[in-house]
């Protein structure tokens, strides 16, 4: 297997003065977080963290601001008809961090363009339980450290016999720090063997996607019910957790929205114990306009500290959804750089 990377960013290191004062006077805002590590969910994996940052690397990484990034299969080949996962594994300095899906107040997720031999297809990111990085006015969801966004690859049955498959991607994306954002893009390739017979799993990346698996949100039991309902303000999501599970009461509880401007990022989530399970009241966004009909996203529960905290993803309908009057919303202006800046939100406009 033999993996290949070119990379490019729009760096901003501290002694380069004049494009650190461009990139300040452009975006990027200034940010001062804290991060709320999802009720200590990151924390039960400190071991596999510490795994994904220290495996050694079969091929060497390509730089991005403040860290690297990584293409790796989770197989050793490729064979027609069986499928298989790719991962973009990133690696950043302390106090550094990319983005979830829904960034939150600000930033922009990691985006792909794929090159794939015919035949080939890859799927959507599955992305881990992010983190919170919250201050007193804004609140942001990704990732710090070390994290592997993992992507599933079809092949198609009917795919001729080749030597090997050349596999391309193009990352844009945005790090950011509590002082400033840099976007940065990389070129990523890897070159995968073509067989006949059942892909063997590559032992070197096997620890790294097995930690990633058990960060993804799972489904919520079958005896779980949900139910959503809101007032002027706010969202209520109510939890019946049934006989088995009620009798462990929810000490904390954290809501991360798959989609943008739903709920107030920064607001606190008010949790309510109850009998049979527990109520959480999310602020609606001062940017919503018209209420939806579904809310979905990442629900991290915790039992108290002798139990793991656990993700579950969800998607609950709200009863008798309303609309949500707001003003209309201003617009500001692009820069040369490629970032603009909206409603206090910092995004990679490349």
């Amino acid at each position: 297997m033999d993996a290949g990377v070119r990379g490019e960013g729009n760096y901003a290191r501290r002694s380069s003065g004049g494009l650190r004062s461009k990139l300040d006077a452009s975006c990027i805002k200034l940010k001062m977080h804290r991060c709320v590590r999802g009720l200590g969910f990151v924390a039960a994996f400190a071991l596999e963290l510490a795994l994904l940052r220290g495996v050694s690397a079969h091929a060497e990484a390509t730089p991005i601001p403040h860290g690297t990034l990584e293409l790796i299969a989770e197989d050793q080949w490729i064979a027609a008809g069986r499928s298989f996962n790719l991962g973009l594994r990133f690696q950043l300095e302390k106090g550094w961090h990319i983005y979830w899906v829904n960034p939150g107040d600000s930033g922009e997720p990691p985006r792909v363009d794929w090159r794939l031999p015919m035949g080939v297809k890859a799927g959507a990111i599955e992305w881990p339980t992010p983190q919170r990085f919250q201050s007193s006015t804004i609140a942001d969801y990704g990732y710090e450290d070390a994290v592997l966004l993992m992507v599933p690859v079809s092949v198609d049955a009917r795919l001729q016999p080749q030597p090997s498959a050349e596999i391309e991607a193009e990352v844009k994306l945005l790090v950011c720090s509590h002082e400033m954002c840099i976007p940065g893009k990389a070129g990523l390739s890897l070159t995968l063997p073509m067989r006949r017979a059942q892909p063997a799993p590559e032992t070197r990346n096997a620890g790294l996607f097995s930690v990633t698996r058990k960060s993804l949100p799972l489904p919520p039991p079958r005896t779980w019910r949900l139910s959503m309902a809101q007032t002027g303000d706010s969202f209520v999501l109510t939890a019946n957790l049934g006989r088995l599970t009620a009798s462990r009461e929810i000490t904390g509880a954290i809501f991360f929205p798959l989609v943008e401007s739903q709920i107030e990022n920064a607001a606190p989530q008010k949790l309510l114990s109850l009998a049979t399970g527990f109520r959480l009241t999310l602020r609606k966004s001062d940017r919503l306009l018209k209420s939806p009909e579904r809310l979905k996203g990442v629900l991290v529960v915790s039992s108290g500290s002798s139990q793991p905290d656990r993700a579950y993803s969800i998607d609950v309908a709200i009863k008798n959804p309303v609309p949500h009057k707001n003003p209309a919303r201003t617009t500001g202006s692009s820069s040369a750089l490629g970032i603009r800046q909206r409603d206090n939100r910092c995004q990679y406009n490349p």
